[in-house]
């Protein structure tokens, strides 16, 4: 078939359909724009809520807390005490940063890192904690590449100081 076949065809009803098709993609990723800043929150919520979680179960009962460093994680380098100390004040004070998007970056770091050591330290973790962990590390990468997104006291900050209106 050559193009003379097609010269009876409207022109308008095809271009109508890829204008059509195009202003739904369009209208489509406006809508999955808005939601973004609040998946990010979202994100940063669920993840923090798990290591803050783990700090609160820690402070509620330290001697079990320094006796789990002393006989079950072997943090390297440390000395359980330091250990158990370190890591609780982790757990209780970067995911607060990550929640607020304050230093959204560097408490996503830390926090990966820290899961990272929390997996080395615990050989029996298993299979079941070993994949919550890679969740909770894929989720921490999301804020650390991405950012905090809109809703976050580093955008309002950045906002301020710096005039960048992303």
């Amino acid at each position: 078939m050559n193009a003379s076949h097609l010269s009876h065809l409207p022109h308008a009803a095809s271009g109508s359909i890829g204008a059509r098709a195009l202003g739904l993609a369009r209208a489509a990723q406006r809508g999955l724009q808005m939601l973004s800043p609040g998946v990010d929150l979202l994100i940063r919520i669920l993840v923090a809520s798990v290591f803050f979680q783990s700090g609160l179960t820690k402070i509620a009962n330290w001697s079990s807390t320094v006796s789990l460093f002393e006989n079950e994680y072997a943090v390297p380098l440390l000395s359980p005490d330091i250990a158990a100390l370190l890591g609780t004040g982790v757990e209780l004070f970067f995911p607060v940063l990550l929640v607020l998007g304050l230093g959204t970056r560097f408490a996503a770091a830390v926090l990966f890192v820290f899961n990272i050591v929390a997996v080395i330290s615990y050989p029996d973790l298993g299979e079941v904690g070993l994949k919550d962990h890679q969740t909770w590390g894929l989720l921490l990468l999301v804020a650390l590449l991405h950012g905090p997104g809109r809703l976050s006291l580093d955008h309002l900050l950045e906002r301020r100081y710096f005039g960048a209106a992303r």
